[in-house]
């Protein structure tokens, strides 16, 4: 059984993998990504997070992200299909600028033009890639006009061993390099990208609607 099957637990869905064991997953992600709290941090400042902005986390896990946009004085969603994970979000992110709800990318909780900023870290390599286009429509929906996309997934490693070890441990879709497929995402459902680039583990696309 490799790590990703322990994570998800029988959380495999046909729309997508669900992560069911909230504290082995972020415990794995401590220690997996080494200097995930500044790259993270920087996310948030690419994403241009403001105080005073309604900020979307696509997919929050284990409500990191969604955390670190609070503390910038958003006011912040975490939507994540992992019934688990929300109850593990609600009960540990100590924030009153942070609420989590029970929903997935394809079909978000939100009306249409109600954030400022949209993110996704860590996310989109979990959908079926039939599903994506929908994902990022639904992103491009809950946005208002001129609003801010960040779209972030796994940057393969450049070793061959570690790259033969991330692939034991979650299979061959977090060894593609994810640039291509993010902008090309983006651009397919509308938006225009402003930038792009890598952050150690995280390649990151910007765009705005």
């Amino acid at each position: 059984m490799n790590l990703g099957r322990m994570l998800m637990h029988g959380g495999q869905r046909a729309d997508g993998a669900l992560i069911t064991r909230p504290r082995l997953y972020e415990t794995a992600s401590r220690i997996a990504f080494i200097g995930r709290e500044r790259r993270y941090r920087e996310l948030i400042r690419l994403a241009g997070v403001r105080p005073g902005d309604r900020v979307l986390d696509v997919g929050c896990g284990s409500g990191y992200l969604t955390g670190l946009a609070a503390e910038a004085g958003a006011d912040a969603l975490g939507v994540d299909a992992s019934e688990p994970m929300i109850g593990y979000c609600r009960g540990t992110v100590g924030s009153a600028s942070c609420r989590f709800e029970v929903g997935t990318a394809q079909a978000l909780p939100a009306g249409d033009g109600e954030f400022d900023v949209v993110l996704t870290s860590l996310v989109l390599h979990h959908l079926p890639d039939a599903d994506q286009p929908a994902a990022l429509a639904e992103m491009r929906r809950v946005l208002r006009d001129g609003g801010r996309l960040l779209l972030a997934d796994f940057r393969p490693p450049r070793s061959r061993l570690v790259r033969h070890l991330v692939g034991m441990a979650s299979g061959p879709r977090m060894l593609d390099d994810p640039h291509a497929r993010l902008a090309r995402l983006a651009e397919d459902a509308g938006f225009t990208v402003t930038d792009q680039g890598h952050l150690g583990f995280v390649a990151y696309v910007s765009a705005v609607k």
